[in-house]
């Protein structure tokens, strides 16, 4: 089948039931988002609630290169999608194959169609003229051009409404062929409804390396309007993003590897007036202006980024703002340096990065960004689990020795996949003996919990546990050759308030797939009907558990929740 490989992360096959994966990515730590799955160059934008993140996907590129050699980035060729509305369980959307999407790229007299997708942007509007919500997602295609694809959800489908790069060296005002780079796009729509892309880098090792580039976009968005204009971004080298921020253009990119002398500097501030110390190396810098056309608008006011370390040796941030608040996303190496240091890969798996994010103070007046300082701590989680809403089992704070798959798409006896499904809501994880997932501040109420249903299929022994190596407060066995729904009755005493960390483990597994898991909330009125029909009671909702009317014009896949005849709640997907 079409299993999404990500590694099978446990100590042994045969376990016992005290006996679980190993924790690789720390019950303290929020960072990196993923526990199992390695992308990079970090994009966002939030959407009805929740926070949708894109990155490079260095996973296939691991996967391509048999999980033992370093990370040349050539295999990339798909964007990875992750969402979160409480900042610390993330739901895992499956990736967008841009490979398939690009493939007919016509061939231009520099390049031969699609290579690989790199840096990633995104940015989102509503349509009054069509009454349509539009997605608009740019990335680099190696360091050639930048290329688009285009959507009316965030997770597709997508689909390219070019025939070939949106940016090339025949861009007017582009950096030209043999010298500089027109990769790394950075959007945003500005306040007016206006389209702003920039890109470019690499160049000479020197204080103004005259790579960084911005340019205006047509109503369409997939087109550029006009000639792009110089951006005299300090020590220029990559990594480009763009915001707004009250009312003013905010650039961000990191800083190359030229030597920093003082003198050099110096004359700088004084030309410019400024104050603001020189960047350090690969550090994330910022500049801001009122016009973003006129090169020479643009002022510098120094780091908000600093180089992460965690085991990489570049830098690429996107600033977000999220239910009123800012996050710094970017990227570490700290699952890959765990990795490595356990013994699951070797020392010869480099440059594997993992996304990560942290809190950012943003003066919104002055657009000032203050310096972000990245740990493995990341944020606090702004908003708790509602386990008596349907979970899908993508969606988790950690793991380990879980795999993923997009159940429309199986096929038999396939050992590795390279991560490049398409972003998908048709998700499942597979689970195997000793393997487990982690969702964080789950609330069961003053009522508690007196049942739990699992949309699963294969035959196991489930625990449920309230730390990974305690003991299980429920243990269920199950058996079925199909995915259905399996209800357990649990003791409520146990499954009451805020319980900081929940696992789903198993101590025994053959051919497990879970979908979807949910608890039905203590009933204290002690009141039990009688229902003569077998389904009683319908409801449906989207994949992230907002209710949808019969008029609601969603189209895909839907949870539809009922009763049977005994009063049971079950649900099940269909298409819509």
């Amino acid at each position: 089948m079409t299993t999404l490989m990500v590694m099978n992360l446990y100590v042994n096959a045969q376990t016992n039931a005290q006996t679980l994966a190993p924790d690789y990515k720390g019950s303290d730590c929020n960072n990196p988002i993923s526990a199992n799955i390695f992308c990079a160059d970090p994009t966002a934008l939030e959407y009805n609630g929740r926070m949708y993140v894109y990155g490079s996907n260095d996973h296939q590129q691991f996967v391509a290169t048999g999980k033992n050699k370093g990370n040349d980035y050539g295999q990339i060729k798909s964007i990875v999608v992750f969402s979160t509305d409480d900042m610390v369980n993330w739901t895992f959307h499956g990736t967008i194959d841009t490979k398939r999407l690009c493939s007919s790229w016509v061939t231009n007299p520099w390049y031969v169609g699609y290579g690989v997708s790199w840096a990633p942007s995104v940015t989102w509007r509503h349509n009054e003229s069509t009454d349509k919500d539009e997605f608009f997602l740019y990335f680099c295609n190696s360091s050639h051009g930048v290329g688009v694809l285009t959507a009316e959800s965030p997770i597709g489908p997508w689909k390219s409404p070019n025939k070939q790069l949106m940016i090339t060296y025949d861009t007017p005002g582009a950096n030209k062929a043999g010298t500089n780079a027109n990769f790394d796009p950075g959007v945003v729509i500005d306040d007016n409804g206006v389209g702003w892309i920039t890109f470019g880098g690499l160049g000479p090792s020197e204080i103004m390396p005259e790579a960084a580039r911005i340019v205006k976009l047509k109503p369409s968005m997939t087109e550029v309007d006009g000639t792009a204009v110089k951006i005299h971004a300090p020590y220029h080298f990559e990594a480009n993003e763009l915001n707004v921020i009250g009312g003013k253009y905010v650039y961000t990119y990191c800083s190359n590897w030229a030597e920093r002398k003082d003198s050099v500097w110096n004359a700088y501030k004084s030309e410019h007036g400024i104050t603001a110390s020189k960047p350090n190396t690969c550090t994330m810098c910022y500049m801001v202006s009122d016009d973003p056309t006129n090169p020479n608008s643009w002022v510098y006011k120094g780091i908000y980024g600093p180089h992460p370390g965690m085991g990489t040796n570049n830098n690429h941030s996107h600033l977000q703002k999220f239910q009123g608040k800012y996050y710094h996303l970017y990227h570490g190496a700290s699952l890959m340096e765990n990795w490595i240091k356990e013994g699951v890969i070797s020392e010869d798996c480099k440059i594997y990065r993992s996304l990560c994010v942290n809190e950012a103070k943003v003066n919104e007046t002055t657009a000032t960004i203050s310096q972000v300082t990245p740990n493995l701590e990341g944020v606090k989680q702004i908003k708790n689990l509602n386990p008596y809403e349907l979970q899908q089992a993508e969606t988790m704070a950690n793991c380990s020795g879980v795999d993923y798959e997009d159940f429309t798409n199986i096929k038999r006896n396939t050992k590795i996949n390279s991560l490049g499904n398409d972003a998908s809501e048709n998700m499942q994880i597979n689970m195997k003996a000793g393997s487990w997932i982690n969702v964080r501040k789950i609330d069961f109420g003053t009522n508690g919990a007196e049942k739990f249903i699992l949309r699963a299929k294969g035959t196991g022994t489930i625990e449920l546990r309230f730390s990974r190596a305690g003991r299980p407060a429920a243990t269920f066995e199950f058996s079925s050759t199909e995915m259905e729904d399996h209800t357990f009755e649990i003791d409520a005493s146990r499954f009451k308030g805020v319980k900081n960390n929940f696992f789903v483990a198993f101590t025994t597994a053959d051919n497990v797939y879970i979908d979807a898991w949910q608890f039905i909330e203590f009933d204290t009125s002690g009141i039990s009907e009688i229902n003569n029909s077998q389904i009683t009671k319908t409801q449906s909702y989207d994949l992230f558990g907002r209710r949808l009317s019969d008029s609601n014009n969603h189209h895909g896949i839907v949870i539809e929740q009922y009763q049977d005849a005994n009063g049971n709640k079950h649900s099940r997907k269909h298409m819509r």
